[in-house]
């Protein structure tokens, strides 16, 4: 955990300006739907028109998506100040196949990395010795159900969708992981990566840092990550509302809605990948592409895609990983997203 200047606010400052900070995010949260609301009558447009419905889905959608990041970005702040990086990867490095899967998915949930951000961790992970399956895991799991993704599937579609999303995005990174570490394909590392295995990241005691610095650490979070992804997230905002506005209702239903091809599905898979993109910056594509009739199941294959096999992130790979390990890790995590769009498309 990186050091953060200890503030020189007393205790009972500090929670009052946390309190009047959450108070401000509920208003503000609150007041969305009629802040877009009268925007669209000042300007005197429509929402029945392709115009209006483009511009009220912009401006209702970019801060509410962006309130949804800043808020859970800066609680995953705080509570990565309770975790130490050494300690996890001396942890992972000591589990068996299986059982360090489920860990290694689990803590991708706590990760808010888009695929290639998440790349540098996995070869943390490999260098400290941890298992090549449970890192995979890791890798699968850190972009694709990452406490960013689910908590703004659950302000966009309900607690259901998040939740069986949830479900089986841990259960693909899990099974991956498990299938990749059976095959053995170790060999398929690149020299260097195998040769820094045998060179273990020591493990240090750290002092506990007091509620202020765990706050500011949360701050810095978001400066962090917000500052980095807010771009993604008005493009994806912007060609969502496009979507939303102007691409018509069949033709979106013929290519991804439920009475669709069997093709499109796959489709769908392939289309994701060279795309790149991370779970704020994709998901308003997909509340656009579900209002104009597509189906869910289509739809988060996807995005999943998009965000767990984008192409940036297998050229990031390849420098490490050799081509056969690279396509299996792609087969397995492609099929794995396929069965999870069909059991959406059944449920839903």
């Amino acid at each position: 955990m990186n050091s953060v200047s200890r503030p020189l606010l007393p205790r009972a400052a500090l929670w009052g300006w946390v309190s009047v900070a959450t108070l401000a995010w509920v208003a503000a949260y609150a007041s969305l739907m009629p802040l877009a609301d009268a925007v669209i009558a000042l300007l005197g447009l429509d929402l029945q028109t392709s115009h209006g419905a483009a511009i009220h889905f912009f401006i209702y959608d970019t801060p509410k998506v962006l309130l949804l990041l800043t808020g859970i970005v800066f609680v995953m702040g705080v509570i990565h100040t309770f975790v130490s990086p050494q300690r996890t990867r001396s942890m992972l490095a000591g589990r068996r196949l299986g059982i360090g899967n489920v860990m290694a998915a689990t803590l991708g949930i706590v990760t808010p990395f888009c695929s290639c951000s998440a790349v540098p961790l996995f070869i943390g992970f490999l260098s400290a010795g941890v298992p090549l399956g449970v890192t995979f895991s890791f890798l699968i799991a850190a972009p694709m159900v990452n406490e960013v993704a689910l908590a703004l599937m659950f302000g966009l579609f309900g607690w259901k969708v998040a939740a069986l999303y949830l479900g089986l995005g841990l259960s693909v990174a899990i099974i991956a992981g498990v299938v990749i570490g059976r095959l053995g394909m170790e060999h398929h590392l690149e020299d260097w990566v195998r040769a820094m295995q045998s060179s273990q990241a020591a493990d240090y005691e750290q002092i506990q840092p007091q509620w202020s610095e765990r706050i500011a650490a949360g701050v810095a979070h978001v400066k962090e990550i917000v500052g980095k992804v807010w771009p993604y997230v008005i493009g994806g905002i912007a060609l969502g509302a496009a979507i939303h506005g102007y691409v018509p209702e069949d033709f979106m239903a013929s290519i991804m809605g439920q009475d669709a091809p069997w093709w499109s599905l796959p489709a769908a898979v392939l289309l994701g990948v060279p795309m790149y993109s991370n779970a704020a910056g994709i998901l308003p594509v997909v509340e656009a592409l579900l209002g104009k009739g597509a189906a869910l199941g289509t739809v988060l294959a996807f995005m999943m895609s998009v965000i767990a096999l984008s192409l940036p992130e297998m050229i990031i790979l390849r420098k490490v990983l050799k081509l056969p390990l690279i396509a299996t890790f792609a087969a397995v995590v492609a099929v794995g997203i396929m069965v999870v769009g069909t059991v959406f498309n059944t449920i839903f």
